[in-house]
C-alpha cells in the first residue's frame, strides 16, 4: 500500500494535505496512491453547494459548519476557488468567513485552483474527495463559485446538489442556461429576508413542474445564512435525499452512471496526457505549430494515427 494511503487510514492530517497536494499537482504517482486510497474508501456524504458569486455560499456552508459540528459529526470542506491566469494560484484562498473553523480538529478545509494541471480543477476535486473520503470524515461539502462547466462536472461526483439562489439576483436565466437546474436536488432561497422571495419561488416551482421529475422532487427551503435561519432545515432535506438515494433504484442509477462517466474521464486524461507529452518532446512537431496556416485537423490527426501505431504508450 501507497505510504500515504497508510498514513490517511490512520487518520494522519499532515498525510492527508500531502496526497491532495500530489493530486493537484497531478504527480506521476498519483493512480496507484489513489487506487490504494479507493479501497479505503467510507461511507462520508458527498454534498455540493453551489450556485452564483454573491449568493451567500460561504456564509451558509460556516453555517451549515456549526450545525454539524454541534452534532457531533466530522466534516471536510473543498472550497472550489476560480484561479488566478497569471499565478494558477487560488484568488479567494483565504476563506474568511471560516476561519473560526480552522483550529477545530473534526473540519478540514482546502481551497483548490487548477496549478496547471492536465485533468483540471474538476479532476482534482473529484480525486480530493475520495481521499477525503479514506480519511474518514462524515460529510464532505464541495463549494463551487460560480455554475460553469467546470461546476457541472464537480456536481456530477456528488450524491446531493443544493443550488442556492437569492431573490432579485437576476440569475436564475444564466442556471437555466448553463444547466445546472438539471442536476440540482435541494433549491435553496438565501438571504430570504429580501424582497422577491415570492415570485423566486414560483419561478422554481413553475421550473419543478415542467421538468416533472419522477421519484424525488427538489425541495426550496429559505435561509437566511447572516442570522442562521434555516440551516436545520436544509440538514434535513439534505438527509432526507440520502435516505431517498439508498432506498430506492434511482441512488444506484446514479452511482453507476457516475462510475461509468469517471472510468471513460481517466482514460481519456491518461490518453492525452501520454499524447500531450509525446508531442511535447519532438522537436518537429513543434516546428510545426510554427507554421500558422497549418492544418490543425490534420495534425491532430495523423499524430494521434502515429502515437496509436506506435503503441501508445510504448514510447519508440
Amino acid at each position: 500500500m501507497h505510504p500515504l494511503a497508510e498514513r490517511i487510514q490512520q487518520q494522519d492530517m499532515r498525510a492527508l494535505a500531502r496526497a491532495i497536494t500530489l493530486v493537484e499537482n497531478d504527480s506521476p504517482e498519483k493512480l496507484d496512491m489513489l487506487s490504494d486510497i479507493f479501497s479505503l474508501k467510507k461511507n462520508a456524504h458527498y454534498i455540493g453547494i453551489t450556485g452564483s458569486p454573491g449568493a451567500g455560499k460561504s456564509s451558509l456552508v460556516n453555517r451549515l459548519l456549526t450545525h454539524l459540528r454541534e452534532k457531533g459529526l466530522t466534516v471536510a470542506v473543498i472550497a472550489v476557488d476560480p484561479t488566478s491566469p497569471f499565478s494558477g494560484g487560488a484568488l479567494l484562498g483565504d476563506r474568511v468567513r471560516m476561519n473560526q473553523h480552522f483550529t477545530d480538529p473534526g473540519i478540514f478545509i482546502r481551497s483548490m485552483a487548477t496549478r496547471g494541471s492536465l485533468g483540471g480543477l474538476a479532476r482534482a476535486t473529484k480525486d480530493t474527495l475520495r481521499v477525503c473520503d479514506a480519511y474518514g470524515f462524515d460529510v464532505i461539502l464541495v463549494e463551487t463559485v460560480g455554475v460553469g462547466q467546470s461546476e457541472l462536472d464537480i456536481m456530477k461526483v456528488a450524491d446531493t446538489t443544493a443550488l442556492v439562489l437569492t431573490p432579485n439576483s437576476g440569475d436564475v436565466l444564466q442556471i437555466f442556461k448553463a444547466g445546472i437546474m438539471e442536476i440540482a436536488d435541494l433549491f435553496v432561497i438565501n438571504k430570504a429576508d429580501l424582497p422577491g422571495v415570492g415570485r423566486l419561488k414560483a419561478t422554481l416551482e413553475e421550473y419543478i413542474m415542467i421538468a416533472d421529475p419522477k421519484g424525488w422532487v427538489p425541495p426550496i427551503i429559505r435561509t437566511v445564512s447572516t442570522e442562521n435561519k434555516g440551516v436545520d432545515d436544509l440538514w434535513s432535506e439534505i438527509q432526507r435525499h440520502r435516505t431517498y438515494l439508498y432506498e430506492s433504484h434511482k441512488g444506484q442509477k446514479q452511482r453507476q452512471r457516475q462510475l461509468k462517466l469517471e472510468v471513460y474521464d481517466l482514460i481519456r486524461e491518461e490518453i492525452w496526457r501520454e499524447v500531450y507529452r509525446k508531442i511535447e518532446a519532438e522537436d518537429s512537431k513543434q516546428e510545426a505549430f510554427r507554421d500558422l496556416i497549418a492544418d490543425p485537423y490534420q495534425m491532430a490527426k495523423e499524430w494521434f494515427q502515429e502515437w496509436k501505431e506506435k503503441g501508445g504508450n510504448q514510447h519508440g
